[in-house]
């Protein structure tokens, strides 16, 4: 049972643990370092984070609807696109285009398995699966990662066939705009994908939309294509289309690596930093001797063992409930934390 506080201490309380939670924030922020130039502009297009504490969603069924909403909205889109692109290849004849909205119908499809896999993490834990269906969302992403890595490969088969075999383009302008709507398209939706993605930490949802950024260039090598062969260069096409292949598959590798360590239950050190250091700042928990984080699709889940100085039954009650608030408000995406507790040794 939980020792009773006065209205005004409790506020007291937020608004110190608020303005401890900034601090750390930012200083998780300051000490992560990334790329910077061109290296760095690249990172931030391909291989963004794929959490945002400072946005994020504390409700665990509110972050699964907004993240079924954005995918709803996306597919519709890139859907949209395709039927544009493919009113432009029937009068344009463009073997490239085909293929690129083939590419952009089967890429559009990922939404699918992500959309029944945040479906599937609402469902509660069972005695067979006991942590929840989370995971599903992981796995999802890893489908993802496979279809963008295949795509990649189909796409360098076919501009290496175009080199070796060149094809004739016809109504380039029309191509071009094509192009240009593709890219547009697969632009807006992986911003909106990586936007949510990142409020609600899902790591799976930010690969979509990286996926999406990846077939957007794609389409603007349509555009470079036709560019080139109005320029008397024909080959143009085909060799854009090798040199955004190799990039995919370069770039892919960040996204791999942070689906990869979900599934390996890795978590970002300035979290365990963070919860650690929101543990220690509780009246009460002298030490914090173990601390285990992981991610469970967009949801963290984890244990401590801590030392605290309580006499009574109730004051190590109420240092739990302080504990449990000081991590609700340093991690915005904790869904469960379990607390054991043991006697502080002096000695």
């Amino acid at each position: 049972m939980s020792v009773p506080r006065d209205q005004h201490a409790h506020r007291e309380h937020d608004h110190n643990h608020e303005h401890e939670h900034e601090h750390e924030h930012e200083h998780g922020e300051h000490g992560h370092t990334h790329p910077t130039g061109v290296r760095g502009f690249l990172h931030g297009l391909f291989v963004p984070h794929s959490h945002d504490a400072a946005d994020s969603i504390d409700d665990a069924l509110e972050a699964s609807k907004e993240g079924v909403r954005a995918l709803k909205i996306s597919l519709f889109v890139l859907l949209g696109t395709t039927v544009l692109q493919l009113f432009v290849v029937f009068i344009s004849g463009s073997v490239a285009l085909l293929a690129d909205t083939i590419h952009n119908f089967s890429d559009a499809l990922t939404a699918v398995p992500l959309w029944i896999a945040f479906i599937l993490g609402r469902r509660a834990a069972s005695r067979r699966y006991t942590f929840g269906f989370g995971r599903a969302e992981d796995l999802a992403g890893l489908f993802i990662v496979v279809v963008v890595a295949l795509s990649a490969v189909v796409a360098a088969w076919q501009s290496i066939a175009r080199v070796l075999d060149p094809q004739p383009l016809e109504n380039l302008w029309w191509v071009v705009a094509a192009g240009i709507i593709g890219f547009a398209g697969n632009e807006a939706v992986a911003v909106y994908r990586i936007r949510v993605g990142r409020r609600i930490g899902s790591a799976a949802l930010v690969a979509d939309g990286v996926h999406a950024r990846t077939d957007g260039f794609t389409s603007l090598a349509v555009v470079a294509g036709a560019i080139g062969a109005m320029l008397g260069f024909p080959l143009a096409d085909p060799i854009v289309g090798i040199l955004i292949s190799v990039a995919i598959i370069v770039l892919l590798w960040g996204t791999v690596r942070s689906i990869g360590r979900r599934l390996m239950d890795g978590i970002e050190p300035e979290l365990v930093d963070r919860a650690t250091d929101a543990l220690r700042a509780v009246a009460g928990i002298a030490t914090v001797d173990r601390l285990q984080l992981r991610w469970v699709g967009h949801r963290l889940q984890g244990t401590a063992i801590v030392a605290v100085d309580a006499t009574t039954t109730a004051a190590a009650a109420s240092i739990m409930h302080d504990a449990h608030h000081a991590l609700e408000h340093a991690l915005p995406h904790l869904d469960d934390f379990v607390i054991a507790q043991q006697p502080h040794d002096v000695h």
